[in-house]
């Protein structure tokens, strides 16, 4: 079957997929472009995740596009509401005209003779040969999200064979599955658990959120007042732009004001909690943990719903280590017996790089665990090749679109050059590394050995802040001494037709 070719290749048709090519298709016109989607349909984690009461758990905001304002009364949003956000986007732009599903990119080879990419892909709904097509293009953007979409992180726990009920995970919620009038346990302590606790609590008989440690949870309105009158006052773009930087302003302060006071912010949050619950509620056994807040991240409860859920007696807070399952249950630490009908494994997902993309330069095998993150979307030495990965600290599509924007401008600095390669290139070897994330969470630290690293100094070093990420992407110097620019090296390449 005949081969592909693009300016641009666009992995994944998720969140940060979609902006992507809308960043391209107004900031690079004259670009082709496609984007290789692995599933059926557009939407990534929004499309993937079916549980009950899937939800944001950034403002949307922030979380929403730069260029598509966000008009839901709801700052703290439903999937459903999320996927048609994506679909609309996508579909108002014309950019789902150029997504090919049910294509799984597998291996891309770098060619420094023909300064191009070919991608090798996947059709995992078939087994045909001639729907695993093969494309080549000229730069390669990594849009595929940070963790597995096959499975979720399950630990291995002794015993799961002999329970009696029904193991289920949120990555791979069951259709259909009724928990009416059953007990749930819920495993796991984060965003997911603490969505899912209220949820099912408006059915089920009763529902035990069982955690090994806390996490810190904050109350927060589903809908931004300040939001909603300035939409009712302004023109939709201006309103966004105003309420979007005013969060962002927030969330920068309270980041900092955690790092700078951490005691200060663990007492106001304990306070909130116990507004909520009580002065009798064991506060510091169930929602004290033992790091210091945004060492990992917080976890937002719209309207305070899972206390609600806890102080109706539909739900409750159970802090105990597992020592096996049994018939009935989970067996625990403690002696007791935790009986159940149903038990969640809201226990993380698997981190993955590049969606699983295996790549090799020039026929050398890439190990991106041996590469510097340059800006935080590119890899030493490895050429015309770009990542969207967002914060931890904030939300995930604020640096997805400066990235999708400096990506842009670096295509557009290569086309005035009259240069096909750019590629990012270490030359202070004795510099300092350290993991790219300086994150504690499970799922993290599970998987940061195999990530890329980040260096001391600029442009390798990772911020995590939006403003500094402005300055470097949106406005930074592209000569900074680091990117080569270049033309192919076998004689002619530079002007092959594709």
């Amino acid at each position: 079957m005949p081969v592909e070719h693009f300016d641009v290749i666009i992995v994944g048709a998720g969140l940060s997929g979609i902006g992507a090519a809308h960043h391209l298709q107004r900031r690079c016109p004259r670009k082709s472009f496609a984007l290789l989607e692995a599933r059926g349909a557009i939407g990534g984690t929004w499309d993937l995740f079916r549980y009950p009461g899937i939800r944001s758990d950034s403002d949307m905001y922030t979380m929403g596009y730069s260029f598509r304002p966000w008009t839901n009364p709801k700052s703290i949003a439903d999937g459903a509401s999320i996927l048609n956000y994506i679909r609309d986007a996508a579909r108002e732009a014309g950019i789902d005209r150029h997504i090919r599903f049910h294509q799984r990119v597998t291996r891309a080879e770098w060619s420094p003779e023909d300064a191009r990419w070919s991608i090798e892909t996947r059709n995992a709904e078939s087994n045909a040969a001639g729907d695993n097509p093969r494309f080549t293009c000229n730069f390669l953007f990594m849009c595929s999200g940070y963790y597995r979409y096959a499975a979720g992180y399950t630990p291995e726990f002794p015993g799961a064979a002999n329970f009696g009920g029904r193991i289920v995970h949120p990555q791979q919620w069951p259709e259909g599955l009724d928990c009416s009038g059953k007990r749930v346990v819920v495993i796991g302590s984060g965003a997911t658990a603490v969505t899912l606790v209220p949820e099912l609590a408006k059915t089920a008989a009763h529902v035990t959120m069982l955690q090994r440690s806390p996490t810190y949870i904050v109350s927060r309105p589903q809908e931004d007042p300040v939001a909603n009158w300035l939409r009712r006052h302004l023109p939709p773009k201006a309103a966004y732009r105003i309420t979007r930087w005013r969060l962002v302003l927030l969330g920068m302060w309270f980041y900092r004001l955690c790092k700078k006071k951490p005691e200060h912010v663990k007492a106001m949050i304990e306070s909130g909690v116990r507004a909520q619950l009580g002065p009798d509620y064991d506060v510091g056994t169930h929602f004290t943990p033992r790091y210091n807040p945004w060492d990992q991240r917080l976890c937002l409860v719209p309207d305070g719903d899972l206390f609600r859920a806890i102080r109706s007696g539909r739900a409750s807070i159970l802090t105990d280590r597992i020592v096996a399952f049994v018939e009935r249950g989970l067996k625990l630490e403690s002696g007791s017996v935790l009986e159940a009908d149903i038990v969640v494994t809201a226990t993380g997902l698997v981190m993955e790089l590049l969606g699983g993309m295996e790549a090799s330069v020039d026929g050398r095998s890439v190990d991106f665990s041996q590469t510097l993150n340059y800006r935080g979307t590119m890899y030493s030495d490895v050429p015309n090749l770009a990542s969207a990965f967002g914060y931890t600290n904030a939300s995930w599509t604020l640096k997805c679109d400066l990235t999708c924007e400096y990506v842009c401008r670096l295509l557009n600095r290569m086309d005035r050059l009259g240069v096909r390669q750019v590629t990012p290139r270490n030359r202070d070897r004795s510099m300092p590394t350290r993991p790219w994330l300086d994150f504690s969470s499970g799922y993290i630290q599970r998987s940061i050995a195999r990530f890329p690293r980040q260096g001391a100094r600029r442009p390798w070093k990772l911020y995590q802040n939006y403003a500094l990420d402005i300055l470097s992407l949106r406005c930074g110097r592209m000569d900074d001494g680091v990117l080569e620019f270049s033309n192919p090296t076998k004689p002619g390449a530079a002007n092959k037709a594709a």
